[in-house]
């Protein structure tokens, strides 16, 4: 039965995470550019992370030591929100969360590149099936043409997670971790943006209601909704399956750009997807 309930956990996890394209895209459309839209989601995320934490009596005390990890998490996690909402403009939704989700063979690279990994026929053929993949999806351009700058975008998305990951997983603190970890990279991230946006003028208010809701949406969601169902997973059923169970963040983002906003889907992004979904997978189940 825990393993059952580790499997639901986890796979709510990654599909939540997988909705940002369906809370996102709606306030974009009312009028907000993208950077609006990430400097409302860091702040809701960060009043319901505090929130969620108080009721938990989780403390929020931090060593002064962790700050500047902290600060360099939240600038990492900061790289590859912007870059991740910044393709939305160039192509579907779906398939951007999709190449954004290379980021475990990215991690993989850097690892290998800086941290004397060793390299292995499994990391090569994974490598080479997630740039099979992203080859194909940059076929997303209405006259067939490649879409190099929306593939470009995206690509540093995944490569601002993946340092994220890197980071993450070297920082010395081992016991800042979970939800506290992931309230204080939103709280930094907040703040660079709320006030650097507002020092040169290009914060704006919420224009209605609706936009205000998908916000809200937007922080709880992929942020809370898929963070504590993450750490559920882990406990249930490890953090190597609780990873494979991610594939279902991609798929999600592209049954939602193809239901929600009538986003094209061809037999070029079906083949782009599964590679790198089975690329991602490999790289997980042989580490």
């Amino acid at each position: 039965m825990k393993k059952i309930n580790g499997f639901i956990y986890g796979i709510i996890s990654s599909a939540s995470f997988g909705l940002i394209p369906l809370f996102a895209i709606p306030a974009m459309l009312h009028g907000m550019d993208f950077m609006n839209v990430l400097a409302y989601r860091f702040l809701f995320a960060t009043l319901s992370l505090a929130l969620l934490l108080k009721v938990r009596g989780v403390s929020f005390k931090i060593d002064k030591s962790d700050l500047p990890t902290l600060l360099l998490l939240a600038f990492f996690y900061l790289i590859s929100s912007v870059f991740l909402l910044w393709g939305y403009m160039f192509m579907p939704s779906g398939v951007a969360t999709t190449i954004h989700f290379m980021y475990p063979v990215i991690t993989t690279l850097i690892m290998m590149a800086f941290f004397n990994e060793k390299n292995s026929v499994w990391r090569t053929l994974s490598i080479m099936l997630a740039i099979g993949g992203v080859y194909a999806l940059s076929f997303t351009d209405t006259n067939g043409e490649t879409n190099l700058s929306g593939v470009f975008i995206v690509l540093l998305s995944a490569v601002g997670y993946a340092l994220y990951l890197v980071a993450v997983g070297q920082r010395k603190n081992k016991e800042l971790q979970g939800l506290r970890l992931t309230f204080y990279v939103f709280m930094f991230g907040a703040i660079t943006l709320l006030s650097g946006m507002t020092v040169i003028g290009a914060l704006h208010p919420i224009p209605d209601l609706s936009a205000a809701g998908n916000l809200l949406m937007l922080a709880i969601i992929p942020t809370i909704v898929s963070n504590i169902t993450l750490i559920e997973a882990i406990k249930y059923i490890g953090a190597t399956q609780a990873s494979v169970l991610g594939a279902m963040e991609p798929v999600t983002a592209v049954i939602v750009g193809i239901l929600v906003f009538g986003e094209a889907f061809s037999l070029t992004i079906a083949a782009g997807i599964t590679l790198i979904i089975t690329a991602v997978t490999i790289l997980i189940l042989k580490r």
